[in-house]
């Protein structure tokens, strides 16, 4: 089982430097940087130079208001730098953020678009690797021109960027089945939704690619309710209700809802959230929401709790001590530590 760490917000390039070169001396497997409220890419370049085993990456980065050779391009770069070690999470979010927070065009169903813009990005990557002739043509994209200056050309050893893709509903499963090497599951996720839904369609993806599923690396990104105290644990579970009210309420998250016959409560959700009652969602969200979505225990019960939960159906897990708020960051860097030191327990996860 890998253990990965996600690094959101740090206040500073020293501070960034400083705990990415604690998480890969105390073993964790890969360190991720999401998009959220900051650019994945940038500080990618600071764990690169200040570690020297662990995996790097976007945790996820959003596609579409990036073009597939831009997003290549730094990728390719980041794979350079890093020796090797970068892994690119590719999300398409849904349609709203993308027009009005992003800007950026919605003019199609999202997951077809990805297919292309991934298929376009191997394409780009293989004309770095191998000088081949741009020639991908596409519906929504394309790479026809390339000339050898703008070619950053081959890494020794290296042919790609390993690729992984988030996805909750069946049609992305299929599409990391099919052209990724991992599938990024969704926090509002279940052992249940993964064996009933996900696992089946990343299977179908693989072998309509003529791949075996074990090709394909599945990563879920729990809801972890911890801390060090019963204190720490009880905000934690204050603060990981209204996280799960808050996904709950997109409607491209409610196949996991209505799989554990909780649709109704998701549309309530969707309505309260629509009408910025945003302080009145969380506590739609039951313990037993919280207990399934949630991985509970304090910190030497984690180990445990994840055999009993993922066994079998996962072999890696992101560490998220939380939402991304200000107040966390010093507590979330603090249990990253505590925890550092029960990754051999946590790894024996199987």
């Amino acid at each position: 089982m890998k253990i990965e760490a996600t690094i959101t917000a740090p206040p500073s390039i020293e501070e960034l430097a400083r705990h990415a070169r604690e998480l890969d001396e105390l073993g964790y497997d890969s360190i991720l940087v999401p998009e959220a409220g900051h650019d994945p890419f940038l500080p990618q370049m600071i764990l690169a130079e200040h570690t020297r085993r662990a995996r790097i990456g976007t945790g996820i980065a959003i596609s579409f208001p990036r073009s597939p050779f831009v997003t290549a391009q730094m990728a390719w770069d980041l794979q350079r730098f890093s020796g090797g070690r970068f892994v690119l999470g590719l999300g398409t979010q849904v349609k709203g953020h993308n027009e009005r927070r992003y800007s950026t065009p919605w003019p199609s169903p999202p997951g077809p678009r990805l297919r292309e813009y991934i298929l376009c990005m191997k394409a780009i990557f293989r004309h770095f690797s191998t000088g081949e002739k741009p020639d991908f043509k596409g519906e929504h994209y394309q790479f026809t021109l390339c000339n050898s200056f703008f070619n950053p050309g081959p890494i020794e050893g290296i042919s790609t960027v390993p690729i992984h893709v988030a996805a909750v509903n069946q049609y992305n499963c299929r599409l990391a089945g099919e052209l990724g090497d991992g599938v990024r599951m969704h926090p509002l996720n279940t052992p249940a939704y993964i064996r009933d839904v996900i696992r089946p369609a990343v299977a179908e993806g693989a072998a309509r690619a003529g791949r075996d599923i074990s090709a394909v690396e599945f990563a879920i990104n729990p809801f972890f309710i911890t801390g060090r105290t019963e204190e720490e644990f009880e905000e934690s579970k204050k603060l990981i209700r209204k996280h799960i009210s808050f996904y709950a309420a997109t409607r491209t998250y409610s196949a996991v809802m209505e799989h554990h016959g909780w649709g109704e409560i998701g549309e309530e959700l969707v309505k309260l959230s629509q009408a910025n009652r945003w302080e009145e969602m969380p506590a739609l969200v039951t313990d037993e929401m919280l207990d399934t979505f949630a991985i509970m225990g304090l910190h030497e019960e984690l180990p445990g709790k994840l055999t009993a939960r993922y066994s079998g159906i996962v072999n890696t897990v992101n560490v998220v001590f939380g939402p991304p708020y200000a107040e966390l960051q010093q507590r979330q860097r603090q249990q990253f530590v505590s925890l550092g030191r029960m990754l051999p327990a946590l790894k024996q996860v199987v």
